[in-house]
């Protein structure tokens, strides 16, 4: 294996152009697990910032709740409710992620009456006018990309993904530094076919929550035209009693108020 040692900005970077496969297929699937399945469930508010190129802002007030299946590893249900302003209020994204084929998501918009079921094609546009995509809200699935590590240093590992369907997605590739302590994703920035960076996700703030190192403060930037999405989550709770049947159409229409209001 040809490796090469630099030292950037005081910092030893320790590169490779064939370092571990497995390992870094291992520091993945541990920052998958950081990112979206602490405790066996979880529950949270989340107050989202619209920033245009201008510095104009827009409000949306959201509670998030997320149920696994005890029964099936890295199965597991997200219920997204919109609370505020009032455009978008009883908004509901509804997600079930498999892991033996694509993912399941539905959008209840009230103003019309109407499901919505999301395509895989459109797994990767804006959730809710944000920065998000909905893709990104309950997570990429860990084989949907080939993964090397490309990059490490003291703090952190450096990971390159590349889409096995390069025409199913609008990125070329993207790289994640992940936190060597914690293997939260603190930073991934996305590639075009060009070369450049026009996509960055970034962590602010963490904080140990019940036990769990959890993301509270982030944000996701379109580098090119400058505008951006913030996301804070707060009043989080983890591993308490989150119904099964709460996760299905039904109750698109029918939120569980008295649930959601509890947080």
């Amino acid at each position: 294996m040809k490796t090469t040692i630099k030292i950037i900005g005081g910092l030893l970077l320790i590169l490779s152009s064939n370092l571990n496969a497995q390992n870094a297929q291992e520091i993945v699937k541990k920052a998958i697990h950081a990112s979206y399945y602490q405790g066996e469930n979880f529950k949270t508010k989340v107050n989202m910032t619209i920033i245009d190129k201008l510095g104009r802002r827009r409000n949306r007030n959201i509670t998030m709740l997320r149920r696994d299946d005890s029964e099936k590893d890295d199965t597991q249900k997200y219920y997204v409710y919109f609370t505020k302003p009032a455009d978008v209020r009883k908004m509901v994204f509804l997600a079930w992620k498999n892991i033996d084929r694509g993912d399941d998501r539905w959008l209840y918009l009230p103003a019309m009456d109407l499901v919505k079921r999301i395509a895989a094609s459109d797994e990767r546009t804006s959730f809710a006018g944000s920065h998000f995509f909905y893709e990104d809200v309950s997570g990429r699935n860990f084989d949907e990309d080939t993964h090397e590590l490309v990059e490490q240093d003291e703090k952190y590992y450096v990971i390159k993904s590349i889409p096995k369907k390069p025409n199913k997605v609008e990125f070329s590739y993207m790289k994640n530094w992940v936190d060597k302590e914690t293997f939260i994703p603190m930073k991934a920035e996305f590639f075009g076919a060009n070369g450049t960076v026009y996509r960055t996700y970034s962590v602010l703030d963490t904080a140990v929550v019940d036990g769990f190192t959890t993301v509270i403060d982030s944000q996701m930037e379109d580098n090119l035209t400058g505008s951006k999405t913030v996301l804070n989550y707060h009043t989080i709770k983890y591993n308490t009693d989150l119904p099964e049947n709460i996760f299905t159409e039904r109750f698109l229409r029918r939120p569980p108020l008295k649930l959601l209001l509890q947080l």
